[in-house]
């Protein structure tokens, strides 16, 4: 139920994002010729961007995407392995789809001249993403496409099921440090927001080579 429920979200945010798609398209000739496509650690925009760009850009990639995460569980050696945490591979590819419709949104806003800084919102958005990874990794098994793929985790099951238990605690402590970022100045926020998900990305890295060191597992 939970499943079907999820794969039902899913293809109502393909549709959302076919809809956002087709009213920039339908807005574009009156739009401005060039819109921000990025944003300084200070919030100033720094980059721009053909209106043509932005309005295909982004939902054409958050569209592709969601289809090729769905081509994956196909063609990898491994996809025996994926029915045992598909719930969580539904999870995160919504997740990351929101996080790629909302770019584009505030994109869009941005280029129409609303004052904003999007920094803020990804700094939650990405944070949440963390730890949404974090409650999932312990349920993930060996695959070539999702999760910390380091050869040592690859090459032993133990060495993978260690390596993802411990990223998981990571993660959500990483997610949550980086969220609280948002409270500070510019443009510390965006430092400690980068250091802190480079840092807990990393970290699992370095845990499944000592484990492989160590034990070798």
């Amino acid at each position: 139920m939970f499943k079907k429920i999820l794969r039902e979200f899913l293809l109502l945010f393909i549709l959302f994002l076919i809809v956002i798609l087709a009213v920039a398209i339908y807005k574009a000739p009156c739009a401005p010729s060039k819109f921000p496509v990025h944003w300084n650690a200070a919030g100033q925009i720094d980059g721009w961007g053909s209106k043509t760009f932005v309005v295909l850009f982004f939902p054409l990639m958050a569209i592709g995407f969601y289809f090729l995460m769905m081509l994956f569980p196909k063609i990898d050696p491994l996809k025996k392995n994926y029915p045992s945490f598909e719930g969580a591979y539904y999870i995160i590819r919504l997740w990351l789809m929101v996080l790629l419709g909302l770019i584009f949104v505030l994109t869009f806003l941005a280029g129409w001249g609303f004052n904003i800084n999007p920094g803020p919102p990804l700094i939650i958005l990405i944070s949440l993403l963390m730890i949404v990874l974090g409650f999932a990794l312990p349920k993930v098994k060996q695959n070539y496409f999702f999760g910390i793929r380091t050869p040592w985790a690859l090459h032993s099951e133990k060495n993978w099921d260690k390596t993802h238990q411990w990223a998981s605690k990571i993660f959500v402590l990483g997610g949550l440090l980086a969220m609280l970022a948002v409270f500070l100045p510019v443009p510390s926020n965006f430092w400690a927001f980068i250091i802190i998900i480079l840092g807990a990305s990393l970290a699992p890295v370095v845990y499944s080579y000592l484990i492989f060191r160590q034990k070798g597992d």
